[in-house]
């Protein structure tokens, strides 16, 4: 059965617990290395996260820029034109 994905902000609670644990040092070889390999899924889980925000963030900025450039230079190359007409 497929996990259900966690949250961005889940995923980095649970990462901060597992490093609390592993630095406390009172668990053995066996649980820390199991813990560790926990820590790793979780960071993959903030990466994809951070990595679709980042793509979200880029596409928009994109488009706005686009919509900048599409409509900038005629408002000013037509102001330019009545100030030197005058």
């Amino acid at each position: 059965m497929a996990e259900k994905r966690i949250s961005y902000e889940e995923a980095r609670e649970e990462l901060a617990e597992v490093v609390a644990e592993l630095e406390g040092g009172e668990l053995g070889l066996e649980e820390s290395l199991k813990l560790w390999e926990r820590g790793e899924e979780l960071v993959k889980v903030c990466e994809e996260w951070l990595e679709g925000a980042k793509a979200k963030i880029a596409k928009a900025s994109a488009s706005k820029r686009a919509s900048k450039a599409g409509s900038g230079p005629e408002s000013k190359s037509g102001s330019a034109e009545k100030d030197e007409d005058a």
